[in-house]
Formats: C-alpha cells, sequence, structure tokens
C-alpha cells in the first residue's frame, strides 16, 4: 500500500522510532494542520523529537502529539516551545515521573483557563514547585484539575506558595499538602477560594452578550497574582475584551453582576465610541475627554436598557463635595464627581461649574447622541474652567474616584507609534497617518524589551523596560557649525594632541582574495604552480592597515528635562553646552579616524524608555549628523540602566580591541514610577557589570557637584569624573576622550 509522500515527509521529521506513532500520525497530523501555521507544525514535531529524546518512554511522545493541537487552538503557537522546556527542565532536575501528569493534564488546565498568559503562569508555578517543593509536584500534578475548578490562577499561586512556605522544613510532608490529605491544604483552599470565578460563568457572559447585544467577542481572562507593581485593568482591543479572572461581590453587587456591568461599558465604547487621536490633547484633556465619552456611551447604553443606570450607580463611587484636602492634586476628585453627575439625576453637588456643564452635556445628549465631538469638545472646555496649577502635584487624591466597572480607555486613543506588545499600555488603532507623520517625528524603530534589577529580591525582573529607539530629525546644521566656530581657539589646541595620537604605522595583511595591490611574491608563486599544472593559490592581494589605535566609543547623552535648565553663572543651557562640547569632540575623534557613534536617552516611566541616534559608527562627521544634534531636545527623565544596555548592543557588535561607552549625564538616574532612590543606582551598577562581562568599559562624566555621594559605586572608584564647572565642558571632554583612549 502506498504512503502519501507528504505524510511521510512529515513523519520523516519526527526523529523518533516508536511503532506506536504511525497508528496515529496521520490523524494528529490533521488535527494540527487545522490550527497550526508550518512553522508551527516543524515546531511541534521539534518538540515531539525532543520529548521522544528524554528516554522516559513512548507514552510521553504520543501525549504531545496527540494534546498539543488542541492546546494551541485555545492558547498560540509558541506555547509549543514553552511546554517542551518544561518537559526537558523537569527530566534534567531527575523529576522524571512528573512528565507524563504534566502533559496529561495541560489539556484540561489548558481548557480551564482558555489564555496563553494564564497558561503561562502556571507553566511558571511548575518551574517553582520544580525548584523549591519538588517532592510536592506529582501529587499537586495529580490534583491540579480539581484544583482550579475551586481557585483561580491568583489563588492557586498563594496555596501553591502557602504550602512550600508552611512545609519547607518538613519536605516529607509536601505530599500531603498538595495531595489535599493535609487540613490546612483545605483550610487554606477554602481561605482562597473567595468571589466570582470568570470561567464558572463564561458561558453566561456570552450568552448575555450575544442576547442583550448580539455580539459575539472573544473574553481575554488575566489574573492580577502575577503583576505586583503595575496590576493590569480591565480593556478592549482587537484581541476582545480583557476581564479579570475572579470578582469578589462589592458593595452589595454580586460578582456576576459586576461582570454584566463592566461588560455592558465595553460594549458601549465598541458600538459608539471613536478613537481620537492622543497626540491632539494633554494629559489633563485625556482625563477630562475620557469622562465626557464615558458619560455619552452610557447614556446610549441606559436608553436601550434602563436598568443599567441602578447596576452602574451601585459600583459607582460617591465622592463628597470638597473632601479633597489642600496641598493635593484634585482633578480625579472633580472628575468623579461629574461622572456621578452625569449618572445620577439625583446628585446633591451645587458646584456652579459642575451644574452648568452637566446641563450642556444633556442638552448635546439631546440633539445629537452619536457625534462623538460632543466628548472633545466640551471635555476641552471644561477642563479650561477647573484648572488649577495645584493639578500638578504629585500627591494625587484617589479616594472615592476608581470606577471599577469602567476599563482603562485605550481604545479611545490613537497614538502616532503603533503598539507592539499585545500588553502594552496603548490604543491598537493603528493612524492613518503614521507614514506620514514619522518624517516630523524621526524614524522609530520597533521596541526591545529589557530586564532590571531589583536589589529587594536579589534578582531581574525579566523584560521589564521598553526601549524606543529613533534617529533624531534634522535640524540646521550651520548651528553646530557657528558653535565649533566659537572655539576656534581650542580647536587649534587640540589638534596638536590629535597629530600625536593618529597612527603613524601601516601594517601589511598579505594572503587576501582581494586587497590594495598585487602581493608580488604570492603573484610569482601562483604563476609558478599554474605552469607546474597544480591549482595556484588566489589569495595574490595584499592590503595596508593603520596599526597603534583599535577602539570604537560609543557617547551616550542624558537627555532628560534637567539638562534644559542653565549652567550657573550664565545664560547658556546645559542643553547647549553639551551641544558644544559633542561637536568639539566628534570633530576631534573624526581627525583621528576612531569608529564613533553619539546616542541620547529619556525615559518616562519603565514602559518608555527613549534612546535616539545622532551618529552612527559608519558615518562622517558632516551634515547630516551636525543637523540632528542640532536638533537635540531634552525631557522626562533618567532611567539610565536600560539606555546603558541597549548602547551595550551596539559596541558589542564591534571588532575593536577596545569599546569605550562614554555616558555624559548632569544627575543620578531617576524616573517617576520609581520612588526608592537606590532601585534604579543598583540597577545601573549590574548593567555597567554586564557591559564590563563583555568587553565594554563604561565612564561616566558627571556635571552634578554632588555626584562623589554616589557615582563611584555605580561605574567604579576609577570610571568616573565629575566637572563642576559646566562652561569648561567643550574643553574638558576632548581632553578626557584623548587620555582614555591614549
Amino acid at each position: 500500500m502506498a504512503i502519501n509522500p507528504e505524510l511521510q515527509d512529515y513523519r520523516d521529521k519526527l526523529r523518533c522510532s516508536v511503532q506506536n506513532i504511525d497508528d496515529i500520525f496521520d490523524q494528529c497530523l490533521c488535527e494540527a494542520k487545522k490550527v497550526m501555521t508550518p512553522e508551527g507544525i516543524e515546531a511541534w514535531l521539534d518538540a515531539a523529537s525532543r520529548v521522544c529524546g528524554l528516554g522516559r518512554g513512548k507514552e510521553l511522545v504520543l501525549i504531545l502529539l496527540e494534546d498539543m493541537p488542541e492546546i494551541v487552538r485555545l492558547t498560540d503557537e509558541n506555547i509549543i516551545q514553552d511546554v517542551t522546556d518544561m518537559a526537558e527542565t523537569l527530566s534534567s532536575r531527575l523529576l522524571g515521573p512528573a512528565i507524563n501528569p504534566f502533559l496529561t493534564t495541560l489539556p484540561a488546565v489548558c481548557r480551564r483557563l482558555e489564555d496563553s498568559k494564564m497558561l503561562r503562569d502556571w507553566l511558571q508555578l511548575v518551574a517553582q514547585m520544580a525548584d523549591e517543593a519538588k517532592e510536592g509536584l506529582v501529587p499537586l500534578l495529580g490534583r491540579i484539575v480539581y484544583l482550579l475548578n475551586q481557585l483561580s490562577i491568583g489563588g492557586l499561586k498563594n496555596w501553591i506558595n502557602y504550602g512550600i512556605r508552611a512545609y519547607q522544613e518538613q519536605p516529607h510532608r509536601l505530599g500531603d499538602f498538595f495531595s489535599l490529605q493535609a487540613a490546612d491544604a483545605h483550610a487554606m483552599l477554602q481561605r482562597e477560594r473567595h468571589g466570582t470565578l470568570y470561567i464558572d460563568h463564561e458561558r453566561q457572559l456570552k450568552l448575555y452578550l450575544r442576547a442583550f447585544w448580539e455580539l459575539v467577542v472573544d473574553f481575554r481572562p488575566y489574573s492580577l497574582a502575577f503583576d505586583i507593581l503595575r496590576k493590569p485593568r480591565p480593556h478592549l482591543d482587537k484581541l476582545g475584551f480583557h476581564l479579570p479572572d475572579v470578582y469578589d461581590d462589592l458593595d452589595g453587587v454580586k460578582g456576576i453582576d459586576r461582570y454584566r456591568a463592566m461588560v455592558s461599558h465595553m460594549v458601549a465604547h465598541k458600538l459608539w465610541s471613536q478613537p481620537y487621536l492622543a497626540d491632539n490633547f494633554s494629559s489633563f484633556q485625556h482625563l477630562t475627554v475620557e469622562t465626557f465619552e464615558d458619560a455619552r456611551v452610557e447614556t446610549l447604553a441606559i436608553r436601550r436598557y434602563p436598568g443599567l443606570r441602578k447596576l452602574w450607580l451601585a459600583l459607582h463611587p460617591f465622592p463628597k463635595e470638597g473632601a479633597c484636602p489642600e496641598g493635593y492634586a484634585c482633578i480625579r476628585h472633580k472628575l468623579a464627581m461629574l461622572s456621578r453627575a452625569f449618572l445620577d439625576p439625583g446628585h446633591p453637588y451645587t458646584d456652579s461649574v459642575l451644574l452648568e456643564y452637566v446641563e450642556k452635556f444633556h442638552k448635546r445628549m439631546a440633539d445629537d447622541p452619536y457625534n462623538t465631538a460632543i466628548s472633545t469638545e466640551l471635555g476641552v472646555a471644561y477642563l479650561t474652567k477647573i484648572y488649577e496649577h495645584d493639578f500638578r502635584k504629585p500627591k494625587v487624591w484617589f479616594e472615592d474616584t476608581e470606577i471599577s466597572y469602567r476599563d482603562d480607555n485605550r481604545y479611545l486613543w490613537m497614538f502616532l507609534e503603533d503598539a507592539e506588545d499585545e500588553d502594552d499600555f496603548h490604543s491598537d488603532h493603528g493612524a492613518s497617518d503614521h507614514k506620514k507623520d514619522e518624517q516630523q517625528e524621526g524614524e522609530v524603530l520597533p521596541p526591545q524589551h529589557y530586564p532590571e534589577w531589583d536589589y529587594q529580591i536579589q534578582s531581574y525582573r525579566p523584560d521589564w523596560t521598553t526601549v524606543y529607539e529613533g534617529i533624531q530629525s534634522p535640524g540646521d546644521p550651520s548651528h553646530i557649525d557657528r558653535l565649533l566656530e566659537k572655539h576656534q581657539l581650542l580647536a587649534k589646541r587640540l589638534k596638536k594632541v590629535v597629530d600625536l595620537l593618529k597612527p603613524q604605522q601601516r601594517k601589511r595583511v598579505r594572503y587576501q582574495e582581494e586587497g590594495d595591490e598585487l602581493d608580488l611574491d604570492m603573484l610569482i608563486r601562483a604563476m609558478t604552480d599554474f605552469r607546474a599544472g597544480s591549482v595556484p593559490d588566489t589569495r595574490i592581494h595584499q592590503s595596508h592597515v593603520k596599526d597603534g589605535r583599535d577602539i570604537a566609543v560609543l557617547l551616550l547623552l542624558d537627555l532628560s528635562e534637567s539638562i534644559n535648565e542653565p549652567a550657573e553663572g550664565g545664560d547658556t543651557t546645559i542643553l547647549q553646552l553639551s551641544q558644544e562640547s559633542v561637536s568639539m569632540l566628534a570633530w576631534a575623534v573624526e581627525a583621528l579616524g576612531d569608529p564613533f557613534a553619539i546616542a541620547g536617552f529619556s525615559s518616562n516611566t519603565r514602559h518608555e524608555v527613549r534612546y535616539t541616534h545622532f551618529k552612527g559608527f559608519k558615518e562622517h562627521w558632516g551634515d547630516q549628523p551636525k543637523s540632528r544634534l542640532a536638533a537635540m531636545k531634552a525631557s522626562y527623565s533618567t532611567r539610565m540602566g536600560s539606555a546603558l544596555r541597549h548602547a551595550g548592543r551596539y559596541l558589542e557588535q564591534r571588532r575593536e580591541e577596545k569599546k569605550l561607552l562614554l555616558v555624559l549625564s548632569d544627575g543620578e538616574p531617576s524616573d517617576i514610577d520609581v520612588q526608592d532612590a537606590r532601585y534604579l543606582k543598583d540597577d545601573t551598577h549590574i548593567a555597567v557589570n554586564e557591559l564590563e562581562g563583555k568587553g565594554i568599559i563604561t565612564y561616566c562624566i558627571t556635571l552634578d557637584p554632588n555626584a562623589d555621594e554616589y557615582v563611584a559605586d555605580i561605574f567604579g572608584a576609577t570610571h568616573y569624573t565629575v566637572i563642576d564647572r559646566l562652561e569648561r565642558l567643550p574643553e574638558k571632554l576632548p581632553r578626557l576622550f584623548m587620555a582614555l583612549t591614549r
């Protein structure tokens, strides 16, 4: 009987000779093709081959082949690699008996969780058990389906952590706890079993969505237990509605009704909201526009189903007028009162501006309720009326301002930069004029994610920061030429030093396929071989290269908001002095002939670290780099560790013997989302050590007169210089570079 050639090709890629595979392979491949791409099928067969290679029996391979298509259907193809890595990890840690129950229960776990991120959270818990409580892993896998029917993934994590802590001194009893034989296992289970689990009511919510709103939308549950610093919030995007995996009762409202309230609000946005261009509004205007738009779509939903008003009012906070104390930013308090007044006809508020805009809102809604301009026009005008300078104070009044059933409103905003990561807190609406505006904003490259060191847990936070890399848009290059003319005398003195440092020797490199000229000795030998009937050596060229300096340098500029301030004792800003000094340095390095690049960085929380290119290694010091340097701007904060790691990627690729990363900064590492002063200093110190391990020398030139208190701890006692007289920066920076590279 002839075998299908395509089937045979796939079977040949499966490096496993277990006989029973041939009986099921055709059917498994058919199922895999329904849900996997060709690349996914390749990964699936490779995963089965790797599991076969573990030598743990044929049953594991059969389980993987049969179950993985179903798991991929519920999650994504990348989960194949994660599952295989976990199986290999268990094998390498002598936990072979756990592999079978791990793979056997995985489809049921996946159906219970129904989300790739939550399934990966489960894999993290398996890895934690393998590290800290291996004796309890097999019993846990035996009860995992039951446990997930009782707990959310966050509750399961808490339950497992309790068991590990409680029995760390009695590992022989871990099996009793994780198999639910111990009394405290059941007690902790009841303690963690609270609220309304999404998975138990998924069918009800989908039927509610279809029956009341005639919509079919995917639900994406997430857990609050695995994000410590920044908790995720409900939101809607192109993937569907993102909801918490468990809800407790709140203010007399049951968990299932909280789900219905949230879903109804999201549906209202999906039906009646259109995205606004975020760049057209300030951050405070974003808040006011969102408040009016939330009220507009809820008004439309209440007209269709009046009972929603009672449900939403029960969950909406009731801020008291005048409750925000002096010294706080009260914008959230004012907007929460306004939102309550829109929803509650019997509100007690007496503020004249609030009453005026509630009346205007209802009048506009009576005239043209589907006009999305209502929110932008009234939102901007309302902010103008209530704006106070106190809004910018760092202490924000949050009491009675959190509206739990509403999403985070990312759906309302269109950004000029499209979100690259499904977990990123940006809208997924693409701007139609994104390509056009790129020329004005500079070319933006795909984001890169980097870990960050947390000294409190003595470990990295993986993929914690996001670096957005771009090329500075050009300015007027003549501005840099004028700066260089200003320092003509300094340039003459530097030229003498440059001439002394220039490589004077040339080294001949022989045996080249291509080169500057023919190598006569090799040419004669090749001709002799050719006439003798032998195959001649084709390496008959030679080249001459400079000998004496083999160094690549990257200058990294701190472009935080503080360098916009005037330098002490003059009208020149630190930014202008930086431009002058960098211009002098670039001129000097160009004369030396060393590969040299210039970049800058700033940050606006861990989600937005900006890395800007001014000059590349292969570019000569000409009008293009000058024009970019002339347009240099500064803003935001100084998350230095991420910028150093990103800069190190460029230096790491260089072939020069010596690699130098110069950092020009005016202060210590800081960012607005970090309150612990030590956190970013320690992370930057770790980043410096990482670069040193890659052969990259990091040296800091700091303009902070108080830098002695911290800079040595970050860069080392001999790897920094403090320049306390800023007016001498254009002179000192080139001289310092030459001293470092002599």
